[in-house]
């Protein structure tokens, strides 16, 4: 009935299995986990996971796959927490901002020109342009995607690799008002890409490969729309692996 970082998570199953939670200790793979153990007053041990890569002759299987652990993730319908929905607010905040400020330079005005030419009726709006017109939100994406990268004003995050997880937002945001999702449905989706954008930045360098980071925003967009749209894991996966 519970979901972690609720303690109770924790503490009930000790309960039942007869346990005591002075001589409990959890094992654990995720920052959630480290939550729960801690508001339980537990010891907790966090596995850290190595990413391989596998040659394609071997057959993999599907849930040892990231692709489906990335999907996992995405449909697990955890309680969101508070200080996560706070960080995206303001993430959706600064996205705008830089957006705005950004809308008379000629690679946004270019990429709006093209999204003008896709009127959709209920589907997305346009930074620059009245908020009752509506625009699919593929081209609504494509026109605020440039809009928000423009001038490279928005949030960093640096690990193994680069990354502006920030540009995870226009197309979930897109999405949403095409398909009138709620604002708890998008900050749900947000938070997804986030946390897969973000972890796959930790653990996966590709500019090493000269490959641009922006690479990993496949997966982490794919992730946070089928979390947003509360997709099977199994459709979520093989959007992911895409």
């Amino acid at each position: 009935d519970y979901c972690k970082p609720d303690p109770r998570h924790l503490t009930n199953v000790v309960e039942i299995l007869d346990g005591d939670v002075k001589k409990t200790i959890m094992i654990g793979d995720s920052e959630t986990d480290a939550n729960a153990a801690k508001a339980a007053e537990i010891p907790v041990i966090l596995l850290v996971h190595t990413v391989r890569v596998y040659p394609s002759k071997i057959n993999l299987p599907k849930k040892k796959q990231l692709a489906w652990k990335i999907a996992e993730i995405a449909s697990d319908n955890s309680k969101l927490n508070k200080d996560s929905i706070e960080m995206v607010i303001n993430r959706i905040i600064d996205n705008a901002s830089v957006a705005i400020a950004s809308l008379n330079r000629k690679p946004v005005i270019s990429s709006r020109e093209m999204a003008l030419k896709h009127s959709r009726k209920n589907g997305a709006s346009l930074f620059g342009v009245n908020s009752k017109l509506k625009f699919d939100c593929e081209w609504a994406t494509w026109s605020n995607g440039t809009a928000v990268r423009e001038l490279d004003f928005h949030d960093t995050f640096l690990a193994a690799d680069y990354s502006h997880p920030g540009d995870n937002i226009p197309p979930l945001l897109a999405v949403a008002q095409q398909n009138k999702k709620s604002g708890l449905d998008l900050l749900r989706g947000i938070i997804t890409a986030y946390e897969v954008q973000v972890n796959l930045v930790k653990g996966i360098c590709l500019h090493k490969h000269k490959v641009d980071h922006i690479a990993h925003l496949g997966p982490s967009v794919a992730a946070g729309l089928g979390s947003m749209l509360k997709l099977n894991t199994e459709t979520i996966y093989q959007a992911v692996q895409q």
